[in-house]
């Protein structure tokens, strides 16, 4: 589109006249060829912005010139000139986009203006030349088009077999052979086939490879006399930090001090009270109880299934101690009373469901049983009913342990999920919900929650969030304070019992834990947080004891792994 005349030819005079100063700069930074111009020449007169002369019909107003001057012609219609004389000294020619009377006064400019309106031109010729009004128009009518589409690819053939079966990779683990090539030997797999039914009634004290009980008189013979001496009671011993910790790092772990005792892996340990004889019992999964004889020098094991189901707590009875119970997911306890050779029933339940027991009296002749769904169970032994004389829901989830006050022994502690509180017995009749003390600060499940064994000053806790918490419990309070927090791996995973820490029966202070660091190892805390000393053997010592306990009158600690066996540390000699 050309400009019009006003635009470029008179237009430019008002801009030309208000610019002088400008214009005198330029032309002397850039002289012309005469070396500038005539100082005598007079400027051109300027012309009128607002005299406006009429215009007809078919023109433009155009401004008015002043007196003494002349509009000149502003086309090359006007002057007369042939379209063969429409060029000027700079090659300008009639079809360029401004009029003559630009040019001529062009001619007016200096070098430099002439110049660059020469280059404004060259530009907007090259503009024009590349035609982008019809380029987008063209572009505006392909976008309203529908859209091509587009052909669907042909489904590809599925190839056709040949025939021959191709080279798969196996690995060697799982075709059970060893990097050379030759089979491996086969181990026992750890699958119930089938849930077994709970028998009821008394069984017969004999080994599950037996039909009668003569390979186990000698063990029963052991046994029955070392309970029929005097009353073990557990030694109050008021050692000193630095002498139990010089006592512990004398205890190692001697050849002969390992050995499978049960079938399966271990989930419960019971230490026997005689100081002389020393008789480990061990419970398992599948419903295994193992005792191992420590003292004898043959080493022999025997090991019984009483149950149907995995043990989860064992202990010998505080008044006689050739009582062994056993309790069991299966939901009943059995007693195994030497002297008759039966393991007899204690309780029964009607669901599937117990978890742990504890005594409530000193002689042993009550019982408190917990129930993953968070019942619990009073039990009189003195009663011929196995059923419970009291049942109270306390609402804890996932109920996994419970342990009584050894001093004020109305009190008892539960641990669950997220939960861990103290009950009075004397109210499950009446608010069995309510609890006389919360011992909180648990994000995840709790695995166990045990009493201090000798004043019940304390309570540890061992928790799935990676702790182990220490609680003041010298006062029951409603909100019971956290002593102390040991960051601790508790993540035992699936195929290992887990943790739980367990009290020296000797101290108030210290107490035992498995451990997942390496070299393994089994570790003893003090109740300041402080790491007391840490069992280890390269040798001997080369799984994870998860379950532990220590003798209740002689430094003598063994743990139980999860292959059914059992690791003995000791200060000395054991077998006379």
């Amino acid at each position: 589109m050309k400009p019009r005349v006003e635009d470029t030819a008179l237009g430019q005079q008002p801009r030309a006249a208000a610019s002088g100063n400008r214009k005198r700069r330029l032309e002397a930074a850039f002289p012309g060829p005469g070396g500038g111009e005539d100082p005598d020449k007079k400027p051109p007169p300027r012309r009128s912005n607002t005299a406006m002369t009429p215009a007809g019909p078919d023109q433009q107003q155009m401004p008015a010139a002043e007196e003494g001057t002349s509009s000149g012609p502003t086309s090359p219609a006007e002057t007369g000139m042939s379209t063969s004389e429409q060029s000027d000294s700079d090659g300008f020619s009639a079809d360029d986009e401004f009029p003559m009377a630009f040019h001529r006064k062009s001619e007016e400019l200096s070098v430099y203006e002439k110049k660059r309106l020469k280059n404004i031109q060259e530009n907007a010729r090259f503009f024009a030349s590349l035609n982008m009004l019809q380029t987008a128009e063209k572009l505006r009518e392909i976008s309203k088009k529908q859209p091509v589409k587009r052909p669907k690819a042909p489904k590809r053939k599925k190839l056709q077999s040949s025939g021959q079966q191709p080279i798969v990779r196996r690995s060697m683990r799982l075709l059970r052979l060893d990097p050379g090539g030759a089979p491996l030997p086969e181990t026992p797999i750890e699958i119930q086939e089938k849930v077994e039914e709970r028998i009821s009634g008394p069984l017969k004290m004999v080994r599950d490879d037996e039909e009668d009980s003569k390979i186990t008189e000698n063990l029963m013979k052991t046994w029955l006399e070392m309970s029929q001496g005097e009353m073990y009671t557990e030694e109050k011993q008021s050692v000193e930090l630095k002498m139990y910790k010089s006592s512990l790092h004398r205890m190692t772990m001697q050849e002969g001090l390992v050995a499978k005792v049960t079938p399966t892996r271990v989930s419960s340990l019971a230490f026997h009270p005689s100081p002389s004889t020393f008789l480990v019992a061990a419970g398992s999964t599948y419903g295994y109880v193992g005792l191992w004889d420590l003292s004898s020098q043959e080493g022999t094991v025997h090991h019984f299934k009483p149950h149907c189901n995995t043990v989860n707590c064992l202990h010998f009875s505080p008044s006689n101690s050739a009582e062994l119970l056993s309790l069991s997911n299966e939901g009943s306890i059995r007693c195994g009373n030497v002297a008759a050779a039966i393991f007899d029933e204690v309780y029964t339940s009607d669901t599937w469901d117990t978890s742990s027991f504890d005594f409530l009296a000193e002689d042993g002749s009550r019982l408190i049983v917990s129930h993953w769904d968070g019942n619990v169970f009073v039990v009189d032994r003195r009663t011929p009913s196995t059923s419970g004389e009291l049942n109270a829901f306390l609402g804890i989830n996932q109920f996994r342990t419970v342990s009584v006050h050894p001093v004020h022994r109305q009190y008892f502690v539960a641990a669950g999920t997220r939960c861990v509180a103290v009950y009075d017995v004397r109210n499950l009749k009446t608010s069995p919900k309510k609890a006389v003390a919360s011992l909180g600060e648990h994000t995840k499940n709790v695995n166990s929650a045990y009493f201090s064994p000798l004043t019940g000053n304390n309570v540890v806790t061992v928790c799935m969030d990676d702790r182990i918490r220490i609680f003041d419990t010298s006062a029951i309070i409603p909100r019971i304070p956290v002593v102390t927090s040991i960051t601790h791996n508790n993540f035992t995973g699936r195929w290992l019992t887990k943790f739980r820490a367990v009290w020296d029966p000797k101290r108030d202070d210290c107490f035992i834990v498995g451990s997942m660091a390496r070299p393994r190892q089994i570790e003893v805390f003090h109740v300041t947080g402080s790491k007391v000393r840490e069992f280890r053997d390269t040798e001997w010592l080369g799984s994870i004891c998860s379950i532990n306990v220590m003798h209740p009158t002689r430094n003598i600690l063994v743990g139980g792994n999860s292959s059914g066996r059992l690791h003995v540390f000791a200060d000395g000699p054991l077998s006379g």
